[in-house]
């Protein structure tokens, strides 16, 4: 008798498991049908039925996974990518959706964790040194991003990351070439070609400074009067007088109180050679402030450079006697060479 009831005991367990075996299978097909019709919200509840009857069906939870992600609700897909992944590990498909989400989520320790599990992902090296860069780990950054690349040349985002990579590693000379390509890519944004820009300005590269800075412009960067003070200075040293004087004559305008926007004018037309110009704006200066020597300095070195030593002299002089301090740019000016 004993063995009688142990037999039953069996069978009816057996047949238990084969009835819940046979509906997780009912409600996983249902959710498939719901799915292909696109009825998404229909098609979640009928996979997480299955999954009560099978708190171990893979396919259930990856086609769960993949439903709430067409309804745009990330964080459920999340969760049962991540049940994939605890399930079976090896997981190739809820590995790869994971290094994707994490790295959307900006994650970043995780991305790096997943995208190095990821031996199928063709974007595995490029997350990997997305994710350093966005840590500040840059020499990790640039040893990925190198490799992202070798694989794929066409990779702007990578182009461009590895140039500012270089940027914040202060290595401006490796930096550039890598700008400059990112801007030429398909996918570039104007606010690489202003980046670009300031690079060239300040490697002294005025004229292409300009022309990064005009692209940028004409792809839809804000020309905030930062933009256009960097232009307009830019255009003055590249020799492009007119277009730059007119520029910063109107950051001027804009802010009446800034001073050091006539002053660096009159500087740069003197180092031009345009020293009547540089004059005129050592006389606005003067005008709002009798007692500017910086001003009065520099139209005394004007002043001498027309041909008028001995009035120079004497303005240099007296603008020496008003601001001690200007007494260090004579003695530089004395200097063999100057």
């Amino acid at each position: 008798m004993k063995n009688l009831l142990y037999i039953l005991s069996i069978f009816a367990s057996y047949t238990l498991s084969a009835q819940t075996q046979d509906s997780a299978q009912f409600y996983f097909n249902k959710g498939k049908e719901e799915k292909d019709a696109k009825k998404y919200l229909m098609a979640t509840k009928a996979f997480e039925t299955a999954i009560k009857f099978n708190p171990a069906f893979i396919e259930a939870y990856l086609e769960n996974a993949n439903s709430y992600m067409q309804m745009r609700k990330i964080e459920f897909a999340k969760t049962n990518f991540t049940k994939v992944y605890d399930l079976q590990p090896s997981n190739k498909v809820a590995i790869r959706e994971l290094t994707d989400l994490y790295y959307s989520y900006r994650q970043y320790p995780k991305a790096i964790e997943f995208a190095q599990r990821c031996s199928d992902c063709e974007n595995a090296q490029h997350i990997i040194g997305m994710s350093y860069y966005q840590q500040e780990d840059y020499p990790s950054a640039e040893k990925a991003l190198k490799v992202a690349l070798a694989k794929n040349p066409a990779d702007a985002e990578a182009t461009y990351t590895l140039a500012r990579t270089y940027l914040d590693m202060e290595e401006y000379k490796k930096a550039l070439p890598y700008y400059e390509k990112a801007v030429s890519m398909e996918g570039s944004k104007n606010t690489w070609m202003y980046e670009l820009g300031l690079l060239y300005y300040n490697n002294n590269d005025f004229k292409n400074a300009v022309t990064s800075f005009d692209n940028a412009a004409k792809n839809g960067y804000t020309t905030s009067n930062d933009f256009n003070e960097n232009y307009g200075y830019a255009a003055l040293y590249s020799g492009n007088y007119e277009k730059g004087e007119s520029m910063l004559n109107e950051i001027y305008r804009r802010k009446p109180g800034n001073k050091d926007v006539l002053r660096d004018m009159a500087e740069i037309f003197y180092k031009q050679k345009q020293f009547d110009k540089s004059l005129q704006y050592c006389q606005k200066l003067m005008e709002m402030d009798a007692k500017d020597g910086k001003a009065l300095y520099q139209a005394g070195l004007c002043f001498q450079k027309k041909g008028q030593k001995d009035r120079g002299e004497q303005m240099c002089d007296k603008a020496i006697e008003m601001d001690p301090s200007l007494t260090s740019m004579r003695q530089k000016k004395e200097m063999p060479g100057m």
